[in-house]
């Protein structure tokens, strides 16, 4: 019986699971960045839609630890470790951090919130030892991103560029 792929939908600030033959999918990366972390032999991948650098920037009482690149990939690493999977065996793929509006003080990093994120993403994932295999990331454009555990590709659609896969 063959099975119908499935496509796991991603919200902005959200994280989800997904193993083949199903996908998994965010839409709406500016400044965000998407974190796919999966292993191939298990065709099983994680996906976060990581919205802000640092959750000790969060003021709220209840922290959405989804939102931020620091909470929301220690939550997917512990999630694919329960699925059977080492960390050792964890790869990543990243796109988005884009710098969506123009900024004319250019000393206000601050501002530089797709820049801080993919830094953040990046730092979380040295710090787990989980390898980047590909990214596209920074620009100025949004971007829509859809990951195939079973192959471990990643579709990424812009406006401006169309569709590529890394």
């Amino acid at each position: 019986m063959h099975k119908e792929k499935t496509i796991v939908k991603v919200g902005i600030a959200d994280l989800n699971m997904v193993s083949a033959p199903d996908v998994i999918r965010t839409s709406g990366l500016g400044s965000c960045v998407g974190v796919v972390i999966y292993n191939l032999n298990k065709q099983i991948a994680g996906m976060a839609h990581v919205m802000l650098p640092d959750s000790s920037l969060g003021k709220q009482a209840t922290l959405n630890e989804y939102k931020y690149a620091d909470t929301a990939i220690d939550i997917l690493v512990d999630k694919l470790c329960q699925q059977g999977i080492r960390k050792s065996q964890l790869q990543a793929k990243l796109a988005g951090g884009a710098q969506m509006f123009q900024i004319n003080n250019s000393s206000n990093d601050l501002m530089r919130i797709g820049k801080r994120n993919i830094e953040a993403v990046l730092s979380k994932l040295n710090e787990h030892n989980i390898p980047v295999i590909s990214s596209d990331v920074g620009g100025n454009f949004g971007r829509t991103i859809e990951f195939d555990p079973q192959n471990g590709q990643l579709k990424i659609r812009t406006i401006t560029k169309g569709e590529e896969i890394i």
